[in-house]
């Protein structure tokens, strides 16, 4: 199968390499390249010939969150103004959200995520639905748009660094590198940029020597612990909050001055507060 914004190779040894390739979106999570990832991970997963998945992103980003460029006609904009005020419809779009990242969680196959660069708001979505992840030092990470553009539609920060630091995250909008998310357990390890790509290989190479039902067995497991503690229902009820925080002022603000100004104008905007 052939795809416009992901790159795909599966190695002699039954590795399967996932590249986010809209470099000059910084990875943007657009439609289209959510539904080809959702693509492409399934036929890695359906292929007996892989037993291991990574998860990287071409250029300057792994993944600098969802595409959030403003609608460019009218019709878009009330189109876009009657989906996010209408709050049963807003849930019905973020739980699809949901279940693209529970997906790439469901997979039998262990993933491993090599972050870079900005990995923001849906970028940290993505990442914390793998198994591992592996961060170059100097990687940028968190979920700023709390501050003004709604609640993460996922929730996996409570359960990879506990309640007092996922609400530091949630309440503040501020981000760390990947040495302070490996010292806080956000991810396993971080290491120099340069030798991101080869701490990727070398770990999936060595996962790719046990047998897929093996490691399908013992991912399980640990799933299965991990949504015994909720974690599944909580993934339908972030989609559902994130909906309800859509109806807040300060979300419609940004909106308009995105419509109006440009997104770099909001965004500037949004965080001008916390520059000092």
């Amino acid at each position: 199968m052939s795809y416009e914004f992901i790159k795909y190779e599966v190695s002699d040894n039954g590795v399967a390499n996932v590249l986010l390739n809209r470099p000059e979106k910084l990875n943007a999570l657009s439609l289209p390249l959510q539904k080809e990832l959702y693509d492409c991970l399934q036929e890695a997963d359906d292929d007996l010939n892989v037993r291991v998945i990574t998860l990287r992103g071409a250029g300057r980003a792994f993944c600098a969150g969802y595409d959030v460029t403003p609608p460019q006609t009218e019709e878009e904009r009330a189109a876009s103004a009657e989906r996010r005020g209408n709050i049963r419809q807003d849930m019905h779009r973020l739980r699809k959200t949901a279940r693209l990242m529970t997906s790439v969680f469901d997979l039998s196959k262990p993933v491993i995520a090599g972050i870079h660069g900005h990995v923001i708001a849906g970028g940290t979505d993505l990442a914390l639905h793998c198994d591992i992840v592996i961060a170059a030092d100097d990687a940028n990470i968190g979920f700023p748009p709390v501050r003004s553009m709604g609640t993460p539609p996922t929730h996996m920060w409570t359960y990879m660094v506990g309640p007092q630091r996922a609400k530091w995250f949630m309440l503040t909008g501020e981000t760390v590198s990947g040495k302070e998310a490996e010292k806080m357990g956000l991810v396993m390890q971080s290491v120099p940029a340069e030798g991101l790509d080869a701490a990727v290989d070398d770990l999936a190479n060595k996962m790719a020597k046990i047998p897929w039902d093996m490691l399908a067995a013992n991912k399980s497991i640990v799933n299965k612990a991990l949504d015994l503690m909720g974690r599944n229902m909580m993934q339908i009820i972030a989609a559902e909050t994130d909906a309800v925080s859509h109806q807040s002022e300060i979300v419609k603000e940004f909106n308009r001055i995105s419509n109006e100004q440009g997104l770099k104008a909001a965004l500037a905007w949004r965080d001008s507060p916390f520059n000092d």
